[in-house]
């Protein structure tokens, strides 16, 4: 449940901000009404395609079935997470000129086909955000089924509500949060959305790796638990179950595990430390 809303609440945030900037820039042109239709059908468009890819990949999964539907849950969660971190790549670097460069695009695309060029703006904008959304819930539900699945759909719910509350507070104030604050703690959280889409994806590949004729050493890494923490933190309840879905946390973590959780964190480290050294601007 968790999971799921706080992807929902952050792509829609991200969603209703790039509308709220395209329509505050089509009602300030000489033919605002018009363009205004243009851009919600553009809205309409662009919610519908990732309907479609929602379908597309649901029709996938249960068409697969035993192993191949395994591998194909673990490559959903692996594209999950290096979608959340290409995105906080993303607006690490261009966060701060996002506004300006929607509205340098918009001119663009008015100037060059009218308002079809607003549509199609808005659609592919908002077909990026549900696109991202629907891979990101894909890769985080998939295992769960019954009360689970229920519950993570009412986090979905609930995170769609939030959202809005939240451009309300940033629109309407900034003692609450400010719109820097709110991409800061947003981007961290994604970040170890991540870690733990890719820690499931790497448990699924072993989970299919033992069921192979490899040998005893990649079993042992794979199949066998360095140590045991369950009596301090289990990670099939409370807490533990917490930090299990947001940080990719186990109480009993394999070879495999361990390395690809630290290998990711220090990739991303690095990554992210070189991207913020490129956006800077370069001393006169």
């Amino acid at each position: 449940m968790n999971q799921s809303m706080f992807i929902v609440w952050r792509e829609s945030v991200e969603a209703l901000l790039v509308i709220g900037i395209l329509q505050a820039w089509a009602s300030q042109q000489e033919q605002g009404r018009r363009l205004g239709r243009y851009l919600w059908a553009g809205v309409v468009l662009g919610v519908l395609l990732s309907g479609l890819l929602a379908l597309l990949i649901l029709f996938a999964g249960d068409a697969m079935s035993g192993s191949a539907n395994e591998w194909f849950q673990a490559a959903l969660a692996l594209v999950a997470s290096l979608l959340m971190v290409q995105m906080v790549g993303w607006m690490h670097r261009h966060g701060r000129t996002l506004k300006d460069d929607l509205r340098r695009h918009a001119d663009s695309h008015l100037a060059r086909q009218g308002g079809l060029g607003l549509l199609l703006l808005a659609m592919l904008a908002v077909s990026r955000e549900g696109s991202e959304t629907v891979v990101f819930l894909y890769g985080a539900g998939a295992r769960l089924q019954g009360p689970q699945l229920g519950l993570f759909a009412i986090g979905g719910v609930a995170g769609l509500a939030l959202s809005g509350l939240t451009l309300v507070l940033l629109n309407s104030s900034r003692r609450f949060i400010s719109w820097r604050r709110f991409f800061s703690v947003s981007e961290a959280i994604l970040l170890l959305l991540g870690s733990a889409l890719l820690v499931s994806a790497s448990e699924r590949i072993g989970g299919q790796l033992l069921a192979m004729d490899v040998p005893g050493m990649v079993y042992s890494s794979v199949g066998e638990a360095l140590w045991d923490s369950s009596a301090l933190l289990s990670d099939s309840h409370g807490l533990g179950s917490f930090l299990a879905g947001f940080a990719g946390y186990r109480a009993t973590p394999s070879a495999m595990t361990l390395l690809v959780w630290v290998g990711y964190w220090l990739i991303v480290t690095g990554w992210l430390r070189q991207r913020t050294l490129e956006s800077r601007p370069c001393p006169s």
